[in-house]
């Protein structure tokens, strides 16, 4: 599942034709990506208009044409983005293609249909981008929000409150054990049970790890040094860059966890 620095990459792959115009609008209505949407609106309504922003805010993508209307993109568990210059064709799984004049091409392709695409028509923000919560690396999101949350789920293990997009938009899993790892705290561990050093401690990862990501893999989808947790995670059999010792892998709060028993606790 894509987080936060991948969709970041993600949404600088449209930035070419920023500034262009829509000609036509190609879709595969009946695709489960289309869900709720009146497709026949957007088909209709993007040509003509201007690709002005792209955005980006946790898991969530924006794109806006023209003065009224947003494009709401959620990448789900496949969901890619690209630009095909002219002459090339779309693949089996491209579901949006919109045209610009240019004769760029932008798409959005998913395999497995998890994604989903959203589209509003108004000069106000739609609901779904309107009400978000403070992104992590910004000046509003600060330890006092952490601490607050972690005292109204003390009795959640920390793993499974990482991954609350309501609180910690753009962290998902790896983040989530990057963040637990270099906080040296286990992903099982009660938030109740984590003191205010802790807290504080995991409060300076969570930036920090948003900062990493973003500028190693939002950037150019680049390989993480060996130093993370992140090139060791994937598989049984992975040992810690701190310590050299195996690391353990299990289910926290449904999700497969990853951590080092030499090195958290």
């Amino acid at each position: 599942m894509p987080e936060l620095a991948e969709v970041e990459y993600y949404r600088k792959q449209w930035l070419p034709a920023l500034n262009q115009t829509v000609t036509s609008v190609h879709l595969n209505s009946d695709k489960r990506v289309f869900r709720g949407l009146d497709c026949a609106a957007l088909k209709q309504n993007l040509v003509h208009e201007k690709f002005i922003e792209s955005l980006v805010h946790g898991k969530q993508l924006c794109l806006r044409f023209g003065d009224s209307h947003w494009l709401g993109v959620h990448l789900g568990m496949t969901g890619r983005m690209q630009v095909l210059q002219a002459g090339e064709l779309p693949a089996k799984h491209d579901h949006l293609i919109i045209r610009m004049d240019s004769n760029l091409s932008l798409v959005f392709s998913d395999a497995r249909m998890f994604g989903r695409i959203l589209y509003s028509n108004h000069y106000l923000q739609p609901d779904w981008w309107a009400h978000r919560p403070p992104e992590i690396l910004s000046p509003e999101y600060n330890f006092e929000r952490v601490d607050a949350y972690f005292n109204r789920r003390t009795k959640s293990p920390v793993k499974a409150v990482l991954l609350v997009q309501e609180f910690f938009p753009g962290v998902g899993n790896w983040m989530a054990d990057e963040i637990l790892w270099r906080s040296r705290i286990l992903p099982f561990r009660k938030c109740g049970k984590i003191n205010m050093r802790e807290r504080i401690e995991l409060y300076k990862r969570i930036r920090e790890v948003s900062e990493d990501a973003i500028r190693v893999i939002g950037s150019d989808w680049g390989r993480p040094p060996e130093n993370w947790l992140f090139n060791h995670r994937w598989k049984s059999g992975g040992i810690c860059p701190q310590t050299g010792k195996p690391l353990s892998r299990a289910k926290v709060g449904g999700r497969t966890s990853c951590w080092s028993p030499s090195w958290q606790s």
